[in-house]
């Protein structure tokens, strides 16, 4: 039920739960107290009502964003409760008191100063927005770009705003309570005097000097950087703040580029969710001024999504447009029609070929080039995998639920307990790597459930295997004590002491510190290494969080048990026996028909009955009998281990250039030729002499 209604309410936890059912349920309280009247009770209810609300902004709480469209948002609520407080001192027959009145001027005045708090904060913001966000560009050479208001001032300033009336609230119970006027006074003018200090304290910020300059010099100077840096290839990314995904899997394809790269944004959310890279980064939220920077350099645009806004970069006709996609899969969106607006559209391997020539979209065989899956470089082979004698991982790494009930979504409701069950038992013993998606359980209470049985299932074998003499004698505590070294230098580079003020100051001091990225760099493979060091090599494992990633855990294992997902066609790269768990039951030959990622896999239905055949590949790679199938398998949909992706991936984006500057070089020789020959004409037209326009002559 709890789960249901976090689910309905759209909150992230039952904290959260909790804190939006109190301050829905305090307001009815708080009027209930006022009439009765009780000041202990109003004055206990208006505290949970206020850290209620305060929690809830907190943590960015989706209810109460949408309180707001109910008639209910921040003001209204802050409103309702004063109101209330001088419904309490009527009810006490303070009504003809001094407090009674002061109460009243009181939030009048407070109200008030809300308006000129509001507008200037406000003007600040857009004053302070610039038509570009940029990383890693040097800009401050060429304008002044002044240092952001204090964010004390401007974070959720409408809500601190409102919190200065606590003074008078407090002040006013207590004369409620004592009958003299003074503390109510005391609390009227503290809350007027800070409410006025507050807007006092903005309006500096609306002077020249610390706005930064008009949309124009600042478009001007992102264009004169562009002339200087000559950018060559562009990924261009339009999207929610839930798809950055797609761009930041291509960040370090982007830095490794042979070409001179840059990343072109149009959200400022997505900029907000893009990881560090050394690469130039531009976000131009306008279609007009995107249109008005200076690409004239650029010859390959790459496209990592199909979106409307891909229009504003396919109109330019100077550069070769290449759709590269976020992923490999047998999904319709692999094949979508859409795609014939690219010049080219580059799969990973053959089988991306084949998708297309089956969906007969209108994408032509000739416009599809094999570059392979550059992110796929970090997955370490069979063959690179130590042979030292230790207790062999699998790796059960479920996908989620999804959005509907299909069996076949996931094998956690129907296969996991059992599958765990089996692995946990096996004679010789193997470890056990359980990572589930990160969305699991958040849309089905059963998938929640399962998944907590599971852990409960790894977390006890673990358990017994730590008292298995067979397993003793793994010290762990120096890489322990590495690890926690490690995590707090990540800390802090990485913490939120590193972050800006606002995406103008950002753009000031966006240039990256390549000292520092690498340090970051190597600091994460460190912390990967000690993680894995810091406990048994033949202890189970829940692996949760960001922390160690899904390839990390690829390369520490020897096979992986799936569902259908982008999981099993990366895991594919590492040429290590799988399963896939045909949780719907259609049946060995009919699951592999439609999932051309499974047809090298040992297919397992709920009971894991066929477990023990991976298994056995694990133990004696030798006699795999599927070891020759995943070779084919991978060449196929990932393309040939040599030249590498990255190679394939640059030669491609060579070759597209060398096309884009033949097309360019035949469109200068066109014109070149029209302006050396005279201008034929029809029999019977007027030549247009000087001074006139589109044979019209010109007025006056």
């Amino acid at each position: 039920m709890i789960s249901t209604a976090i689910r309905v309410a759209r909150v992230g936890s039952v904290a959260e739960l909790a804190a939006a059912a109190l301050m829905m349920l305090g307001f009815p309280c708080l009027m209930l107290a006022a009439l009765v009247p009780s000041v202990p009770a109003f004055a206990a209810t208006a505290a949970v009502t206020y850290l209620a609300d305060h929690y809830l902004h907190r943590k960015d709480s989706y209810l109460v964003n949408r309180l707001s469209k109910v008639r209910a948002g921040l003001s209204t609520r802050f409103l309702i409760r004063q109101l209330l407080l001088v419904l309490l001192l009527a009810r006490l027959d303070l009504g003809e008191d001094l407090v009674f009145y002061g109460a009243i001027a009181c939030f009048i005045a407070f109200y008030g100063l809300q308006a000129p708090h509001g507008v200037l904060a406000t003007l600040i913001e857009n004053r302070r927005r610039m038509p570009v966000a940029t990383r890693n560009v040097d800009l401050v050479s060429r304008i002044r770009i002044p240092d952001a208001p204090p964010r004390r001032l401007l974070s959720r300033a409408a809500e601190k705003m409102l919190h200065l009336d606590l003074a008078a609230v407090v002040g006013l119970l207590v004369s409620a309570a004592t009958g003299r006027t003074l503390p109510g006074a005391i609390g009227i003018g503290v809350t007027l005097l800070l409410g006025a200090c507050y807007v006092l304290a903005l309006l500096p910020h609306l002077r020249g000097k610390r706005i930064p300059p008009k949309a124009d010099k600042v478009l001007g100077a992102v264009s004169a950087w562009l002339r200087e840096y000559r950018p060559e290839t562009v990924l261009y990314f339009s999207g929610s703040k839930d798809s950055a995904y797609q761009v930041n899997m291509w960040l370090e394809t982007m830095e490794q580029l042979d070409t001179r790269p840059l990343i072109l944004l149009r959200e400022h959310v997505v900029m907000e969710k893009l990881l560090p890279t050394t690469v130039p980064v531009i976000c131009v939220p306008g279609g007009v001024h995107l249109m008005n920077l200076d690409l004239s350099t650029v010859r390959v645009t790459l496209y990592a999504a199909n979106v409307g806004k891909n229009i504003h970069m396919l109109r330019v006709p100077t550069m070769k447009h290449v759709f590269i996609g976020h992923g490999d899969s047998d999904k319709l969106a692999s094949v979508n029609p859409f795609s014939k607006v690219y010049d080219e559209v580059w799969t990973a391997g053959r089988a991306g070929r084949d998708r297309y020539a089956i969906a007969d979209v209108g994408v032509r065989d000739d416009d599809i080039v094999e570059v392979g899956r550059p992110q796929l470089a970090p997955i370490r082979t069979a063959q690179d995998a130590p042979a030292d004698g230790r207790c062999p991982t699998v790796l059960y790494a479920p996908t989620w639920e999804g959005w509907d009930d299909n069996p076949g979504n996931t094998s956690i409701l129907l296969a996991g307990e059992n599958i765990v069950k089996k692995l946990v038992a096996a004679e010789p013993p193997v470890r056990v790597l359980y990572k589930p998606h990160p969305f699991t359980g958040t849309r089905s209470a059963k998938a929640g459930a399962a998944h907590r049985r599971i852990t409960a299932l790894v977390e006890k074998a673990a358990a017994e295997r730590a008292a298995d003499p067979r397993f003793a004698g793994d010290a762990a505590a120096q890489a322990k004590a590495e690890l926690a070294r490690t995590a707090a230098r990540l800390a802090q580079l990485t913490g939120p002491g590193s972050e800006r003020g606002d995406e103008a100051e950002a753009a000031r001091d966006g240039l990256v510190d390549l000292r520092k990225h690498e340090e970051v760099a190597r600091l994460r493979a460190e912390w990967n290494d000690a993680y894995w060091r810091s406990f048994g090599t033949a202890e189970h494992r829940v692996v949760t969080g960001a922390e160690p990633r899904l390839y990390d855990c690829f390369n520490v294992s020897d096979a992986m048990v799936s569902d259908i997902s982008s999981v099993v066609s990366d895991f594919i790269a590492s040429g290590k026996p799988y399963a896939v768990t045909d949780s719907a039951g259609l049946g060995v030959e009919e699951f592999k028909r439609q999932n051309t990622a499974v047809r090298a896999a040992v297919i397992l239905s709920n009971d894991a009955d066929r477990l023990g055949e991976l298994l056995d590949a694990v133990r004696d790679p030798a006699a795999d009998p599927l070891a020759e199938d995943r070779g084919e398998l991978k060449r196929y949909l990932l393309g040939p281990d040599e030249p590498t992706s990255i190679e394939q991936f640059n030669a491609a984006v060579a070759d597209l250039a060398l096309k884009a500057e033949a097309r360019n070089a035949g469109q200068h020789s066109h014109a070149a030729l029209d302006q050396a020959v005279p201008a034929r004409t029809v029999p019977g037209q007027r030549v247009a002499t000087a001074g006139e326009t589109d044979g019209v002559a010109a007025a006056g």
